[in-house]
C-alpha cells in the first residue's frame, strides 16, 4: 500500500515542482514508510511513497519506469490476477525485471492502454505517465477502496491520494457550501465532490485522461442493475453454492502477500466467514478483534473467540476502555484531512494500530452490510416499503413521539428515537426516506446552521445524484446499489483507508471482489431480505461453516460516547475551543444563536441527535484550524 501525488502542467515546466511533490510525499509517509521518490520529466512531476507488500526489493521501488524509458507509473494498491496478466504478456515475448505487481500493471497499460483496465482484478489508484505523448493517465478501482482528488485550471492538474498532499501541491481552498450543507446531515462529504470547489474525487470505476489540454473520463465498470446473463433464473440453492465459491476465491487471490498477513474478526458473520474461508489455505491464521471493557452491551469479543477456537487462528484480542478512544481523539483528528464525522473511526484506529504490531496485511469483512443488506435500516425500508397496520400506525403516532424525549444513552429514549425516525420515514417517497435515514439531521438543519451564503448552492442537484438508484426502482436491489455508491465507499471504505493507512497497514476486502459482485446483485433481492430477516443468503450459506451462537445472537453495532465526553472530558474543549464563541463569531461560517442552542441542548434532558450534531462541527473546527485557515 503506497502513497502517490503529482503534477501535471499543460503551459510548461512547474518552477520548483520537484520541491512541490517532495513536500507533498511527506504528508503521505504513514502511507508508505519505507521509501519516498520522485520523478520529473518536462511538464511532469510524480511522486510516491512505498509500502512494501509484493516483491519488496529495490528493483520494485516506483515511481517506476519502464527499459524504454518513455512510460513512467506510480501506483497505490494491488492488482490479484498480476501473475495470470503477466503469463499472458510473456507469450508475447515481453520481458520483466521484478516479480511485483506494479511492473506487471505498467506494461499490461502500455500493451493495452485504457482498455486494458477493466482485467485488472483488485484495489488500485494510479497515474501513468507518456512522455512522449506527454499524456497522463489516471484511474481508480471499481469500488473506491482505494482514493483519487484531483484539481484541474487552465494550467496545471494536480493529483492526489489525500487532501493534504493536494494542499502542499497548491490547490486553491474555498470552501463548497453544497459539500457542507450534505456534510452537516450525513457526516461526510460523498464523491465526486469534496470540502473544497474544484477539488474532485475521480469516481470509482473510472479513468480519466490527459493529452494536451484534452481530459477525457470514462466509466469502465458499473454494479449490475439487471439480472445478468449468465445468472438468469438463478435458483436459491444454486446461488448458495455459487456465493461459496467465489467468495472463497476471492479470499484466496486476496491471500498473496511477501509480508505478514492476518484477518479481523469481529464476532460477525461477514468477517467470520471470511476468516472461515482464509482459514482452509493458512494455517494458524493471525486473527484479531477489540473488546470494549467499558460497554459490555458492544462487546463482541466472546463471539470472535468462538470463531478463533473453531479455526484454531492465532488468535489476538485487544480489550478497550472508553479512555483508550478517547486518548487516540487527537491521533485520528490530526490524520482527517477533509471533515468527516463517522466517530467509529476511533475503534477502527486502534484496531489497525494494534493488528500493525504483528501484520502489515489484513482481510476485512467490509461490503457485506451494502450487498445482502445488513442494516437496521434496511429492515426499516423494507417493513416501510410492504407497509401493513403497524407501519401506519406508527405514521399516525408520529406527531405525539415527536414530543417525547429521545437519547441513544437509554433503552426507553432510544426505542422512542428509533420508532419516531421510522414514522417519519413512513411520511416519504422512497428517495427522501433513503434520504433521512441516511442522514443525522433533518434537511433544514444545515441553512439554520450555517450563515448565508453569497454563491447560490446545488445541493438539491446534488441530493438527486445521490439518491438516483433508489428513485429508479421500488425493488430493494436498487437501495443497495444506492448503499454501495454513497454509503461503502464514502463512509465506511474511506473510514477504513483513512484509518489502516494512518498505522500503515493493508486493509484487503474479499466481499468488493467484482466477479462475486455481479453475482451478488443478479440475485433477487428476496435472496437478502425478507420479513423473517436479514443477509439470508448469506447466513445460509455458511451455516454449517461458523458456531450456532452467532446465528442466534442480536446485530450490534458500536456507539463511541460522545454525549458523555461532550458532557465531561471534552467539555472545556467543546466550550473553549471548538465551539467558542468569538471564534464562532470571527469565523463566520455557522450561526452564533444555533451553535448557543446546541450547546443548550447538549446538556438537556433531551439531547436527540445532539451527539452526532456537536461531533461533526468539531471535527470541522479541528480541520478548520489545521488544514484550512493557514
Amino acid at each position: 500500500m503506497c502513497g502517490i501525488c503529482g503534477i501535471h502542467s499543460f503551459a510548461g515546466p512547474v518552477k520548483g515542482a520537484r520541491n512541490l511533490t517532495g513536500s507533498a510525499l511527506e504528508t503521505l509517509k504513514k502511507r508508505g514508510p519505507e521509501v519516498q521518490a520522485t520523478f520529473e520529466h518536462g511538464h511532469t512531476c510524480l511522486g510516491h511513497s512505498r509500502l512494501s507488500i509484493i516483491d519488496t526489493t529495490e528493483a520494485a521501488n516506483q515511481p517506476f519506469t519502464d527499459d524504454s524509458g518513455r512510460y513512467t507509473l506510480v501506483f497505490n494498491g494491488e492488482i490479484y490476477n498480476f501473475r495470470q496478466l503477466r503469463d499472458q504478456m510473456h507469450g508475447t515475448g515481453i520481458a520483466f525485471r521484478t516479480q511485483s505487481d506494479t511492473e506487471v500493471l505498467l506494461k499490461w497499460l502500455m500493451k493495452k492502454g485504457p482498455a486494458g483496465i477493466p482485467a485488472l482484478q483488485g484495489f488500485f489508484a494510479f497515474a501513468l505517465y507518456d512522455n512522449q505523448e506527454r499524456s497522463l493517465l489516471l484511474a481508480r478501482d471499481r469500488f473506491g477502496i482505494k482514493p483519487l482528488l484531483y484539481y484541474r485550471d487552465e494550467d496545471r492538474l494536480l493529483f492526489a491520494s489525500e487532501m493534504k498532499a493536494l494542499i502542499k501541491l497548491g490547490i486553491p481552498r474555498q470552501l463548497d457550501r453544497a459539500s457542507m450543507e450534505i456534510y452537516f446531515q450525513i457526516n461526510y462529504i460523498p464523491g465526486p465532490w469534496t470540502i473544497y470547489r474544484d477539488v474532485l474525487k475521480l469516481m470509482p470505476g473510472h479513468w480519466m485522461q490527459i493529452k494536451g489540454k484534452e481530459v477525457n473520463v470514462q466509466q469502465y465498470y458499473e454494479i449490475p442493475a439487471t439480472t445478468l446473463p449468465e445468472y438468469t433464473n438463478l435458483s436459491y440453492d444454486k446461488g448458495k453454492a455459487l456465493l461459496k465459491e467465489k467468495l472463497e476465491e476471492a479470499v484466496v487471490k486476496r491471500l498473496v502477500s511477501d509480508v505478514p498477513l492476518g484477518a479481523f474478526l469481529s464476532g460477525g458473520i461477514d468477517s467470520s466467514v471470511i476468516v472461515a474461508l482464509a482459514s482452509k489455505h493458512v494455517s494458524q491464521l493471525k486473527t484479531f478483534s477489540i473488546g470494549f471493557k467499558d460497554e459490555p452491551m458492544f462487546d463482541e469479543t466472546h463471539y470472535a473467540a468462538g470463531v478463533a477456537r473453531m479455526y484454531k487462528t492465532d488468535h489476538t484480542e485487544f480489550s478497550l476502555t472508553t479512555a483508550d478512544l478517547l486518548d487516540c481523539l487527537y491521533d485520528v483528528l490530526d490524520y482527517t484531512d477533509e471533515p468527516f464525522a463517522d466517530s467509529s473511526a476511533l475503534a477502527v484506529y486502534i484496531l489497525s494500530r494494534e493488528t500493525r504490531q504483528k501484520v502489515t496485511v489484513a482481510l476485512s469483512g467490509d461490503g457485506a452490510d451494502e450487498m445482502f443488506a445488513g442494516y437496521n435500516k434496511h429492515k426499516a425500508h423494507f417493513r416501510a416499503r410492504m407497509g401493513g397496520a403497524d407501519a401506519q400506525l406508527l405514521r399516525l403516532m408520529n406527531p405525539a413521539l415527536a414530543l417525547l424525549p429521545k437519547s441513544r444513552n437509554s433503552f426507553i429514549g432510544n426505542t422512542i428515537r428509533q420508532l419516531h425516525r421510522f414514522g417519519e420515514g413512513m411520511g416519504m417517497n422512497d428517495s427522501d426516506r433513503y434520504w433521512r435515514w441516511a442522514a443525522f439531521s433533518p434537511e433544514s438543519y444545515p441553512s439554520q446552521l450555517l450563515l448565508p451564503a453569497a454563491e447560490e448552492s446545488d445541493y438539491y442537484a446534488r441530493k438527486k445524484e445521490l439518491t438516483q438508484f433508489v428513485a429508479a426502482s421500488g425493488d430493494m436491489n436498487s437501495l443497495l446499489r444506492n448503499d454501495m455508491h454513497l454509503v461503502l465507499t464514502n463512509d465506511m471504505l474511506t473510514k477504513v483507508d483513512m484509518m489502516s493507512m494512518a498505522n500503515s497497514l493493508e486493509v484487503r476486502v474479499p466481499f468488493l471482489d467484482h466477479d462475486l459482485v455481479n453475482l451478488v446483485f443478479s440475485m433477487p433481492a428476496e435472496f437478502k431480505i425478507d420479513k423473517h430477516g436479514r443477509k439470508k443468503i448469506l447466513r445460509d450459506a455458511f451455516r454449517k461453516d461458523l458456531p450456532e451462537e452467532l446465528y442466534t445472537r442480536p446485530k450490534q453495532g458500536f456507539e463511541v460516547p460522545l454525549l458523555s465526553w461532550f458532557r465531561k472530558e471534552l467539555k472545556d474543549t467543546i466550550l473553549n475551543e471548538w465551539l467558542d464563541d468569538e471564534f464562532i463569531e470571527n469565523q463566520k461560517v455557522f450561526n452564533p444563536k444555533v451553535i448557543n442552542n446546541l450547546k443548550q441542548k447538549l446538556f438537556s434532558s433531551n439531547p436527540g441527535e445532539i451527539h452526532a450534531q456537536i461531533w461533526s462541527i468539531a471535527v470541522f473546527q479541528h480541520w478548520y484550524k489545521k488544514y484550512h485557515d493557514q
